[in-house]
């Protein structure tokens, strides 16, 4: 049939002591201390090459915790077979549980009591998975001397006696039960009785995806004027396809160029007890319909990278399960990952996560409600558009990298004394960097990844991103830095004025902007010499023509250097002048930084006192640069009063932004105020600025004082990045090489900017220069 591509199954899918301590990451480092042995946690589920949801879900939340805390702990695998599923594993296991075999509960629970290296135990539970051995695995729960967390994926409401005092046995030998929607708790709850305190809500996790253009897509997959709908996951008469296709006239009618895909192979266990009968009758109804040119089936079990790209595609997707008692859709999840709008049945899933706008319910097997609504969204690209933000932005707390630190946060409570977490670093990226930056400069906004170039480009951002480029090809001597550096450069040039000063604001079409005019522009000054400073300290490493026309630059912006009187201008400044000085040493330079550093010592004495030893009355933005422009001093000129106002300014604002092993930098909402320094300051208006600027400053501390405390607080610092922070979820995206704008209250602003991009980019590289000094 024309209707049908088949293509070739892949076997694996390529996604992916008792002292009780105060602080769940209050050991948070990047490497552990030495150990002959890391704490097991054993996972017992199913797992590929096996083909089912919690299979390939066990898989994605298993690399992901692997890839976040490999140095927390060892993750192994005890798959779940039975006489009719056994395979064979990339990975070895040390243990297998056929449950279809006589005594295999009662002997893995032996094991698993003899093998003092497991620390903890998760069970994936489906009904399914335990069908008719039930009174087994409660014997094996009974059994096991080990804390075990089990994960329900399917909670039934209204029980009868016989499924209740099962569940009720199953939840009572375990030590924590971790659900996914909050509707699957309610009922544990009030249907089963279970403590609300034993119960943990992890979201089911989704795919960060680098969100490709659909045109694009649409012409790789050669869909190019279609408007396609989709469905995936394996086959079997529960998803209810039919419900689409019945709808299909309909929708045809008002869209005639729409496609329906139909992606993936029919499940296994459907296709050993009825065969492909589904999936006849399906086409059976496609001919009957005449849907041959609207219908196409997707037969296989894609890689991940190709399925993201199908939904990627997708204009609408579709979710028809008739089942009411569906907790949640793996697939529901990676359609959400890739922004797809949804239309939906009724499951709770659905219901939690569809809600303001971020996707449309219809009732089950309702065909008239399916075909109304995907008109409407079709025929309203302004409204799919809104729904896309939307879904983003809601489900960004369940990536798979926050899932991650959700279960790893729960192993550490459980565990105590013997686990304690450790943050990976990630590899640097550059493509975001990379994506924002046209042939001109560094575009300054995003929408989520995508840049956004009417919001056209600052002097701000370029210089960032020239002293990050710097830090990166010092540490790399990657020759394509050059190219960046020379972009970046040329920029601040372009900014430059004939008197030495430098506007701040260009427009999409390469216009200074009016808002030049408005706006002090005293920091983007210090910021533009700090970045040509930087460039000449590794004039060694660059082409002689961009070091002789940065010397020239710097010696133009230093003859009004001295008008500058804000004090972080000053500050960045004195850095600037700092590095430039460093390759081009001269009495002039020397006494510019005297002239700026005391004023800031001037301010110091007016305003600190035994209690607060800071510049000025007040905690606001950027303040790390204040006492590492005071060090930079010290450094060039010898002055101990420089060293010694740094030390007492930076040791009191680390006091104040630095509690049980996190960092919370000041937030935008409210400033610290020295008369109301008593009061909390909000919760949220976190920036990767301040974070970043942190890092670096301690990084300079580390590198005059050799105090291991600055390395430590550099760890803890950038694990903010990682998730150690009040909402536990990543900043940084892996994905996209993109960092988030913000850390608010109950939500991380997805948007991913030139400002926190670079920002992240700066700490990302000081900690690769710091990471072999071990504290």
């Amino acid at each position: 049939m024309r209707n049908r591509i088949t293509c070739k199954s892949s076997n694996t899918p390529t996604k992916g002591s008792q002292k009780k301590r105060s602080s769940a990451v209050s050991n948070t480092k990047y490497l552990p201390e030495t150990k002959d042995k890391l704490p097991e946690i054993l996972f017992i589920t199913s797992h590929p090459p096996r083909e089912c949801g919690i299979a390939t879900y066990s898989q994605d939340l298993i690399k992901e915790l692997n890839n976040k805390f490999k140095h927390s702990f060892t993750i192994k695998i005890c798959p779940l077979e039975s006489n009719n599923e056994q395979h064979v594993y990339s990975s070895p296991t040390q243990y297998i549980l056929n449950t279809d075999h006589i005594n295999a509960f009662r002997s893995l629970a032996t094991k698993i009591n003899q093998n003092d290296a497991i620390e903890i135990v998760l069970l994936q539970h489906e009904f399914g998975l335990f069908r008719k051995t039930e009174a087994d695995l409660i014997l094996f729960l009974n059994t096991v001397k080990k804390p075990v967390i089990i994960v329900f994926h399917t909670v039934l409401p209204n029980p009868n006696e016989l499924l209740k005092e099962n569940v009720k046995k199953i939840t009572g030998s375990a030590h924590s039960i971790i659900v996914m929607t909050h509707s699957s708790a309610k009922i544990l709850i009030n249907d089963y009785g279970v403590t609300q305190e034993k119960i943990t809500l992890i979201a089911h996790g989704t795919h960060l995806v680098p969100h490709a253009d659909k045109t694009v897509l649409k012409e790789k997959y050669k869909f190019t004027g279609r408007n396609v709908l989709s469905t995936f996951g394996l086959l079997s008469s529960g998803k209810s396809i039919e419900t689409t296709l019945d709808a299909l006239p309909s929708i045809i009618k008002e869209n005639h160029d729409v496609l329906f895909l139909i992606i993936g192979k029919t499940h296994p266990s459907v296709l050993k007890e009825e065969g492909e009968k589904y999936r006849l009758m399906l086409e059976t109804k496609i001919e009957t319909l005449k849907l041959q040119n609207h219908v196409q089936f997707i037969n296989c079990y894609l890689s991940l990278s190709d399925l993201l790209e199908y939904l990627q595609l997708t204009d609408v997707y579709l979710f028809t399960s008739k089942d009411p008692n569906q907790a949640v859709s793996g697939t529901f999840s990676y359609a959400m990952s890739c922004g797809c709008p949804i239309v939906s049945t009724p499951i709770p899933h659905a219901c939690e996560v569809l809600r303001g706008e971020s996707g449309i319910i219809i009732d089950f097997g309702n065909v008239q409600q399916l075909g109304e609504k995907v008109n409407h969204l079709l025929l309203n690209e302004q409204l799919r558009k809104k729904i896309r933000a939307n879904t983003l932005h809601k489900i960004a707390p369940t990536a798979w990298e926050n899932a991650a630190i959700a279960h790893a946060l729960l192993f550490e409570k459980i565990a105590n004394d013997t686990l304690s977490l450790h943050y990976e670093i990630p590899k640097i990226n550059l493509d975001h960097i990379k994506k924002l930056t046209t042939s001109f400069g560094m575009i300054q906004f995003s929408n989520i990844n995508q840049p956004d170039i009417g919001s056209g480009y600052t002097l701000d951002d370029n210089a960032r991103a020239m002293v990050a480029m710097c830090q990166h090809f010092e540490l790399t001597k990657d020759i394509t830095d050059l190219e960046y550096i020379n972009i970046y450069f040329y920029f601040i040039k372009y900014c430059m004025q004939p008197a030495g000063n430098f506007l701040n604001y260009i427009d999409e079409y390469q216009e200074f902007t009016d808002q030049n005019n408005t706006t002090n522009l005293s920091d983007s000054n210090g910021r533009a010499i700090w970045a040509v400073g930087y460039l000449i300290a590794i004039s060694d490493l660059i082409p002689a023509d961009l070091a002789k026309e940065a010397h020239k630059i710097m010696n133009t912006a230093l003859l009004n250097v001295n008008k500058i009187h804000s004090t972080r201008a000053m500050a960045f400044a004195i850095k600037g002048i700092y590095y430039s000085n460093t390759k081009n040493k001269s009495e002039q330079n020397i006494g510019l930084i005297k002239e700026l550093a005391n004023r800031l010592v001037q301010m110091y004495r007016h305003e600190s006192d035994k209690d607060w030893n800071w510049f000025e009355s007040y905690l606001t933005y950027g303040n790390s640069i204040l006492p590492e422009a005071l060090l930079c001093a010290w450094l060039t000129t010898g002055d101990l009063i420089y060293r010694n106002i740094a030390k007492s300014s930076f040791d009191f604002l680390l006091s104040k932004i630095f509690r049980e092993n996190t960092i919370k930098v000041i937030s935008n909402k409210g400033w610290l105020q020295k008369e109301n320094e008593s009061i909390k300051t909000p919760i949220g208006g976190e920036q990767p600025i301040d974070v970043a600027y942190t890092i670096i400053a301690l990084s300079k501390f580390y590198e005059d004082f050799k105090e291991h405390a600055y390395l430590e607080k550099i760890q803890i610092a950038f694990s903010w990045f990682l998730g150690n922070n009040h909402l536990h979820q990543i900043i940084y995206n892996p994905c996209t090489g993109g960092c988030y704008d913000g850390l608010e209250d109950t939500y991380v602003n997805l948007n991913q900017g030139a400002e926190s991009t670079v920002s992240y980019l700066m700490a990302r590289l000081t900690v690769k220069k710091n990471i072999h000094k071990k504290p």
